[in-house]
């Protein structure tokens, strides 16, 4: 290993809380090993005024920073993990899952407590189709309207763009001490969660022996047999920002329990479906979760998608 590690991340504030809560970690580890951030800009750090759904999803937030980790610019890379697609890049691995934060999502609002309460024809910021959707399920009276930015720009757009509410990742407001600003927390029958939300992906090239040992001490296995159910889940499905899509998985009295769910952009058909099993068996789980959802007709729907946004 070089005497000094570098860590590749974006430059967002929730971006460096995560990079440099890892590179803390790796401190208190070897406290002889220089530990540096290297911030990299990527395309969606570029583009804030479009739907990622329209402008490419998921790999917008990782691709430049794994394009350093692979030409050696950076010895490892920190990323939301529900930022990370399906397919790791050859040659990349992810090296180590820490312990999750909360994985819901959050409700945030001047003057209304829940979702419940908003009045007819409430105006709800969010650019997850994932979260779109469901918002329409619970309140098909609501209207969404696309919200983009950092986390402190979007709680920003709440006081001056006329919504009556937003919903953002509770983890990020957690992390950057922001609980305060949490109304409620949308339980997983009300929003099921994105794939990984609420843990962190760090990424490594797979022929660097001495960083991957370094980086399992990190690693939290509960977290991590998770996190594989559910891109596991991902991957079936070949999800991405442009599907309405959810999974989550949690390890409970020695087993693995799953929920997933497929919806129409509307709201108005959410097919859902839960799988259990032994924690060994995480990618067979989600595999077979996804499985179930085609056969009930997620199928369809995914294909409609993708004809539409082709």
């Amino acid at each position: 290993m070089a005497a000094a590690l570098r860590i590749g991340t974006r430059g967002s504030q929730l971006a460096l809380w995560q990079a440099r809560w890892v590179q803390a970690a790796i401190t208190s580890l070897k406290p002889e090993l220089a530990v540096e951030l290297v911030i990299i800009k990527t395309q969606g750090d570029k583009i804030t005024d479009v739907p990622l759904a329209k402008v490419g999803g998921k790999g917008l937030f990782v691709k430049e920073i794994e394009e350093a980790l692979l030409d050696g610019r950076v010895d490892l890379a920190v990323h939301s993990m529900k930022d990370m697609p399906a397919e790791i890049p050859p040659g990349l691995t992810i090296g180590a899952v820490p312990r999750r934060e909360n994985p819901l999502d959050a409700f945030i609002a001047s003057g209304f407590k829940s979702l419940a309460q908003l009045p007819e024809g409430a105006r709800v910021g969010t650019s997850s189709l994932r979260r779109g959707a469901q918002i329409k399920h619970l309140r098909p009276d609501a209207v969404i309207v696309p919200l983009r930015g950092n986390l402190d720009t979007r709680l920003r757009k709440l006081a001056g763009s006329g919504l009556e509410a937003i919903v953002l990742a509770a983890a990020g407001l957690l992390r950057l001490g922001l609980a305060d600003r949490i109304q409620a927390y949308l339980t997983p029958d009300q929003m099921l969660p994105a794939v990984g939300q609420g843990a962190l992906c760090i990424e490594a090239r797979e022929q660097d022996p001495a960083t991957l040992a370094l980086l399992s001490a990190l690693d939290h296995p509960e977290t991590h047999t998770a996190i594989k159910a559910e891109r596991a889940f991902l991957k079936k499905l070949q999800g991405g920002c442009q599907v309405p899509l959810a999974a989550h998985a949690q390890l409970k009295d020695g087993r693995l329990s799953m929920q997933g769910l497929v919806a129409e952009l509307d709201g108005c058909r959410i097919l859902r479906a839960e799988a259990q099993g032994e924690p060994a068996a995480a990618e067979a789980i989600g595999c077979g979760l996804a499985d179930d959802l085609l056969a009930r007709g997620a199928d369809q729907i995914l294909e409609r998608l993708r004809q539409n946004a082709g």
